[in-house]
Formats: C-alpha cells, sequence, structure tokens
C-alpha cells in the first residue's frame, strides 16, 4: 500500500519572524511555564495536563497559549538556552505572557489564524512555518 501526502496551508500573523520546520505537538490546553514545564527537558509537569510528560522539544507547539504567572516567559527562555525550546510556536490567544514568552524563546510564532489549527493540525503531522510569510504548511501522510 503507498502512502499519499495531503498539504494543507494556513495563514495568520507573525509574532517572531522565522522559519522552521518540525512533527507538531498538539494541546488544547493552555500551558503554565512557571512550575508547568521542565526547561531542562521540554516535558509538560502540570499535574492535570492532557500532554503531561511529554516533551515538545524541536516540535512545533500547536497550544492556546499561556497561563499562570509572567514568569512563564523565564522557563521558556531556559528551554531555548538549553536546547529544549521547541521549533516555532502556533498559538490561538495572545496575551502579553505568551508574546514575551515567544519574543525570549526566539522562534518563529504566529497566531490570529485564517482557519482553526486544531482543526486543521494533528499530533505528528510535518509543519513548516514560515513567520515572515505568515504561512504555515501542514503535511500529513495517508495510507
Amino acid at each position: 500500500m503507498a502512502a499519499e501526502t495531503e498539504t494543507v496551508v494556513i495563514r495568520g500573523r507573525c509574532v517572531v519572524g522565522g522559519v522552521a520546520e518540525g512533527r507538531a505537538f498538539v494541546t488544547t490546553q493552555t500551558i503554565s511555564g512557571w512550575g508547568g514545564i521542565d526547561a531542562a527537558t521540554g516535558a509538560i509537569t502540570e499535574m492535570r495536563h492532557e500532554r503531561r510528560g511529554e516533551s515538545f522539544a524541536g516540535r512545533v507547539l500547536v497550544f492556546p497559549g499561556a497561563k499562570g504567572s509572567s514568569g512563564w516567559s523565564h522557563y521558556f527562555h531556559m528551554t531555548r538556552r538549553l536546547g529544549t525550546a521547541p521549533a516555532a510556536m502556533l498559538f490561538t490567544i495572545m496575551t502579553t505572557k505568551i508574546a514575551l514568552g515567544a519574543v525570549v524563546t526566539r522562534v518563529p510564532a504566529m497566531t490570529d489564524f485564517d482557519r482553526d489549527p486544531f482543526k486543521v493540525i494533528r499530533d505528528g503531522d510535518l509543519v513548516r512555518v514560515d513567520a515572515d510569510a505568515g504561512r504555515v504548511e501542514v503535511t500529513r501522510v495517508r495510507f
């Protein structure tokens, strides 16, 4: 049985410029940076989070955004310094926490999409983020 690929494009607004590619890490829950992630591994540590124990390191993080204190940005900044940051961030709720977190993480980041990313992007899809062009290409393999 041969595999086919399908590519879907969504457009959005650039928060931090750049281009990155990686497998999608999708969560419909916000993430608490302060005490909610392990910066050394990029794993979510929040007790009740649906992706607890899983790492977003090197993946395209698709999530609603940040919750908790402004210390959120410090932990995501540490992921950049430790090499465990996501490859890119796609989020749906713009707050000052997520904006600052995206800037200090220094990975391509986008928001304000023309389509709901939670309906388009599945966990594990190959995602190419061109934040400068406001373009996200989602490629999935179908068998």
